[in-house]
C-alpha cells in the first residue's frame, strides 16, 4: 500500500520520498515499485493494484533510488570484515519463496564455500527455517566456523555477538536481526584489549607463496 500510495502521489506530480530501511534494493521497497510500475503495462493486471488511468500516469513517473546501507554491510562494518571474499545473501522467509527453493539455495552456498547472510531468519511464525539451515551448514563448515548475530543495528538497542556455528541458537534470532556465516576461510580473532573481530581473507598470503 505504501508503494501504491507513493506512485498515486508521484503521479499526481507531486515530489515523493519512499522511505525504506537498509539498502531500498535489498529486500526492500525498489523492486516493488518496478514491478508495479511494469504491471501497469498490463490493464488485467492493473486493476489488481489501482484503476487504469492511474496506473497509465505512473508510466511517465521518473523513479530514481537512492543507495543505502544494507544490513550485511553495517554488521560486516562493525565486527571486522566478513564480507572480504565471495558472499551471498539468503531470505529464510517462505512468505513468498517456496521453503524447497530456500533450502536448494542454501546446498547451493554451502558447496561453493560463501559467506551467508540469511535475512528474515526467524519471525513468530516461522521458527524451524534456520535451524534447518544450519543443520545443512554443518555437513559443509566446520563447527567451529564463526556466526555474526546482529540485532537492532543502527538502532539503540544494537547488539552484535559472535557465536561458533555450533552454538548458533535460533531463540537469540528474530526478523530484527541478520545472520552472518563464515566460509571455510573466515577467522575470528581476539585481540589484546578483549575485542573480537571476525575478517575472511582475501587470499593474498597465498598470492605471496606463488
Amino acid at each position: 500500500l505504501r508503494v501504491q500510495h507513493s506512485l498515486e502521489l508521484a503521479a499526481q506530480g507531486k515530489t515523493v520520498a519512499l522511505i525504506s530501511s537498509g539498502d531500498p534494493g535489498i529486500y526492500a521497497m525498489s523492486s516493488l515499485v518496478f514491478e508495479m510500475l511494469e504491471i501497469g503495462n498490463s490493464a488485467s493486471s492493473a486493476k489488481n493494484y489501482a484503476k487504469e488511468n492511474t496506473v497509465a500516469e505512473w508510466q511517465r513517473i521518473n523513479v530514481e533510488v537512492s543507495p543505502g546501507i544494507s544490513a550485511i554491510q553495517a554488521a560486516s562494518a562493525r565486527i571486522g570484515a566478513p564480507l572480504g571474499h565471495d558472499f551471498c545473501t539468503i531470505s529464510l522467509s517462505d512468505l513468498l519463496t517456496s521453503w524447497e527453493t530456500i533450502e536448494r539455495r542454501i546446498h547451493a552456498a554451502a558447496e561453493g564455500d560463501f559467506v551467508i547472510a540469511f535475512y528474515n531468519p526467524v519471525s513468530r511464525r516461522r521458527t524451524t527455517q534456520l535451524l534447518q539451515a544450519k543443520k545443512i551448514l554443518l555437513k559443509h563448515r566446520l563447527v567451529a566456523t564463526p556466526v555474526i548475530i546482529a540485532r537492532n543495528l543502527g538502532r539503540e538497542e544494537e547488539k552484535i555477538k559472535v557465536v561458533s556455528l555450533e552454538n548458533l541458537d535460533p531463540a537469540q534470532v528474530d526478523m530484527l536481526t541478520v545472520v552472518l556465516v563464515g566460509s571455510s576461510q573466515s577467522r575470528s580473532v581476539q585481540f589484546p584489549n578483549g575485542v573480537v573481530k571476525v575478517y575472511t581473507p582475501r587470499g593474498y598470503d597465498k598470492k605471496r607463496e606463488n
